[in-house]
């Protein structure tokens, strides 16, 4: 697996690379936030360890950038400790934290279990019948619809509309291709009906309805689920 060491600190990614190395992960190394967007973009990363304090691109904005596409997990390195530093990162979407100085036992455990989350999730290995974007993650065979690892419940035609759209995701579908393949009947007058359907489907996959990052309406021609790479 790949992971990828993002600190300013050049001391400290080597002292990472070594007790990683020895755990047999490939080490990828960045020394700021701009390389590490990089490193993301040319690599299949599996994880990310970002330090906070770090020149040109600092690791919460670097952070935030890779959650725009990626799902891949991250644990943040800072020398803070403060509860609202944590909180800050935590919130613009680590998934752990851990403070300098750090104990090498516990920065392999929270790495292994970290990949063990992302793996469990089904992030790395996508069957035949799973659609992900990003972190929306659909299972047609066992009907189950999760974001970021938690479930979503949804209805019949709420699932059969977000399966069709995050199926064919990057695809727009008009009001009538939607009801038409989901109600299975032709379609006279569908607008309310299926609006209706995406406003609810959106209450439950979106942290702000009005500002979508997942299923987004192209004006005068329909819906569609945006294409994120996992």
């Amino acid at each position: 697996m790949n992971i990828l060491v993002c600190d300013d600190d050049r001391e400290i990614v080597d002292a990472i690379d070594i007790y990683l190395s020895n755990e047999g992960y490939h080490i990828l190394k960045a020394y700021d936030g701009i390389q590490a967007l990089k490193a993301v973009e040319e690599n299949e990363i599996h994880l990310i360890i970002m330090d906070i304090m770090m020149p040109n691109l600092d690791g919460n904005r670097a952070t935030k950038k890779i959650r725009e596409e990626y799902s891949i997990p991250i644990i943040m390195l800072s020398a803070k400790s403060e509860d609202v530093d944590k909180i800050l990162g935590l919130n613009i979407g680590a998934d752990d934290y851990i403070t300098k100085p750090f104990n090498p036992l516990e920065l392999i455990a929270r790495v292994k279990s970290a990949l063990r989350r992302y793996t469990s999730l089904g992030s790395m290995v996508q069957k035949s019948n799973t659609y992900v974007s990003g972190g929306l993650v659909l299972d047609d065979d066992l009907k189950t619809v999760t974001l970021d690892g938690e479930d979503v419940k949804l209805t019949p035609l709420e699932y059969k509309i977000l399966r069709l759209l995050l199926k064919n995701a990057g695809k727009v579908f008009s009001i009538e291709e939607i009801y038409e393949t989901v109600w299975n009947e032709p379609s006279f007058s569908p607008e309310n009906t299926v609006s209706v359907h995406i406003r609810r489907i959106r209450e439950k996959i979106e942290i702000n309805p009005r500002e979508p990052k997942y299923l987004k309406v192209v004006w005068g021609i329909g819906y569609k689920i945006e294409k994120y790479r996992t």
